[in-house]
């Protein structure tokens, strides 16, 4: 048995969700940023942490410019 990332309880056979390298409780399986619900292969993980594919990933970790990746440029 492995331990929640978020939480740091164990993770009992029945109840874990494989997802990012690790092993999650249902309820802890979130979003880092905006804290929505995730569920496994819809989100996408940095440094083991998921994150919502839209928007949150796409606008801390995407590509740079036009509001993407923490650059914020004025056309």
């Amino acid at each position: 048995m492995g331990k929640c990332p978020r939480c740091t309880k164990e993770v009992y056979h029945a109840e874990k969700i494989p997802a990012a390298g690790a092993d999650w409780h249902k309820a802890c399986l979130k979003c880092e940023k905006c804290k929505k619900g995730l569920q496994p292969g819809s989100f996408s993980a940095h440094d083991g942490m998921p994150y919502c594919n839209q928007p949150c990933y796409n606008a801390l970790f995407g590509p740079d410019g036009c509001g993407r990746g923490g650059q914020k440029h004025k056309y």
